[in-house]
């Protein structure tokens, strides 16, 4: 098959360097990855993803996957291969019974909540609207539902794939059941997910954001009180410690801009007047400097974030490690780590679990094991080329110091650009993998799709 007879398959269109739009399509959210595929293929359904798999695998190029591009180690693109964009397979079906979605492969989560929210009925996505639901889903995803509902990859109740040697499959509990759990959080490993089908869980009409920001000169106070109220606090609440730098912007007052602030951003699954009550003693561990608070719709409360990571704007690494406990001394040493910090852009994060993410067992699902009570992301940002070395060292640096805290693993969304020989293996542990390696030797026995977070057959 030649370029010419592919095109002539495709419903969508196929790029090629020379042509308008090529440019725009190979561009993913991190400013770092500048990779030029040699083919775009911008699919429009399962048959288009089909051929382009096919056109691959006898020409022998390699595969990168894009729905939302939002990956930080940009596996959406790749050098020389072929690029399945599937950014135009966004639709999103609710069933009429209201208790389930069906997303094909390319929408991002603000596709499915418009389609959702308008019944009263989300599933739990990501903090940014424009994360592609499955890159999100396939390695865990978590969000602020996850203590009622768990991980996005909780909620997936089946998925149609597209296998290395071109077969459409169905995953579900009773169709190639080994697949679907490998689905369940090990990555893109297995195949192009062209659809999939998720469990819905009513939500209320208004919740509550509650994220007052404190000066980060006292987060040594700060943390154990968080920390403390987070341990006894409902599984509707699901929250983060975020360390950041309030930037030089009108939208914010102008005697706060440089300030570096720790913010408790917390939801409350649930009507907004509960929510509030239950996390009012987040408010009031003295004052805040800003107070970003407030009752919105699901909905909105999903887009919170997206303004502060553009797509293609800034050079990102990110880095995660499961912590084992959080202790004042470990809170003392991520403090004293984050005073250091090469980039005011940079944000760090303590991500607090509990509740339905818990109570899955460690065998239920790829993701494997859940009884870590935090994680700590490094979330380095920067917009200078220049400074690449300063900060990817520092994210290194810390996150090599702070494993003397951690369970050993770590979430495979935020994996730096996803170097180290053992990386994957580490981050499953051992048993896991070495199930994710069974299914991968029946589903891609030649590794065909090696563009993630790869599990050698």
């Amino acid at each position: 098959m030649t370029h010419e007879e592919l095109r002539t398959q495709l419903h969508g269109e196929l790029l090629e360097p020379p042509d308008a739009g090529y440019a725009d399509a190979r561009v993913v959210w991190n400013g770092m990855i500048d990779r030029r595929p040699a083919l775009i293929a911008r699919c429009r359904n399962a048959a288009d993803v089909l051929a382009s798999v096919a056109y691959a695998r006898v020409h022998d190029l390699a595969i990168a996957v894009r729905s939302g591009g939002h990956n930080v180690a940009g596996y959406a693109v790749c050098d020389g291969g072929l690029m399945i964009d599937m950014s135009l397979m966004n639709a999103v079906r609710i069933a009429s019974g209201l208790d389930k979605a069906y997303v094909e492969g390319g929408a991002t989560w603000a596709d499915v909540d418009a389609a959702t929210t308008p019944f009263g009925r989300a599933t739990p996505g990501g903090l940014i609207s424009m994360t592609g639901v499955a890159g999100l889903t396939l390695s865990g995803g978590i969000g602020w539902l996850r203590g009622t509902h768990g991980l996005s990859c909780d909620n997936v109740i089946a998925a149609d794939v597209v296998t290395a040697d071109g077969r459409l499959i169905h995953a579900s509990d009773t169709e190639n059941p080994d697949l679907l759990w490998a689905l369940r959080g090990g990555g893109g490993n297995f195949g192009v997910v062209v659809n999939f089908e998720f469990r819905l869980h009513p939500i209320a009409e208004e919740m509550m954001f509650c994220a007052p920001a404190y000066p980060e000169e006292r987060a040594n106070e700060i943390l154990p009180q968080w920390r403390d109220y987070m341990a006894t606090a409902p599984d509707e609440v699901s929250g983060l410690a975020e360390f950041s730098t309030i930037p030089c912007d009108p939208a914010y007052p102008e005697d706060t801009w440089g300030k570096r602030v720790l913010a408790l951003a917390t939801v409350y699954d649930g009507p907004a007047g509960d929510g509030e009550r239950v996390m009012q003693p987040l408010r009031g561990f003295g004052e805040p400097l800003l107070d970003f608070s407030g009752r919105m719709p699901y909905r909105v409360l999903q887009t919170l974030y997206d303004g502060l990571f553009p797509k293609g704007r800034d050079r990102c690494y990110w880095k995660s490690t499961y912590l084992s406990n959080l202790h004042d001394d470990v809170i003392e040493e991520i403090t004293t780590h984050l005073t250091k910090r090469p980039s005011e852009m940079t944000y760090a994060s303590i991500w607090k679990f509990g509740g339905a993410v818990q109570r899955v067992g460690a065998d239920a699902t790829a993701f494997g094991d859940r009884t870590m009570p935090f994680m700590l992301s490094l979330d380095a940002i920067w917009s200078n080329a220049d400074v690449d070395d300063a900060n990817i060292s520092w994210v290194r640096d810390v996150w090599q110091d702070m494993q003397r805290h951690s369970t050993g693993r770590m979430y495979l969304n935020f994996p730096g650009l996803g170097e180290g020989d053992n990386l994957v293996r580490n981050a499953y542990g051992t048993k896991t993998y070495a199930r994710l390696q069974e299914v991968k030797r029946t589903y891609d026995p030649h590794n065909l799709f090696h563009m993630n977070q790869n599990i050698q057959p």
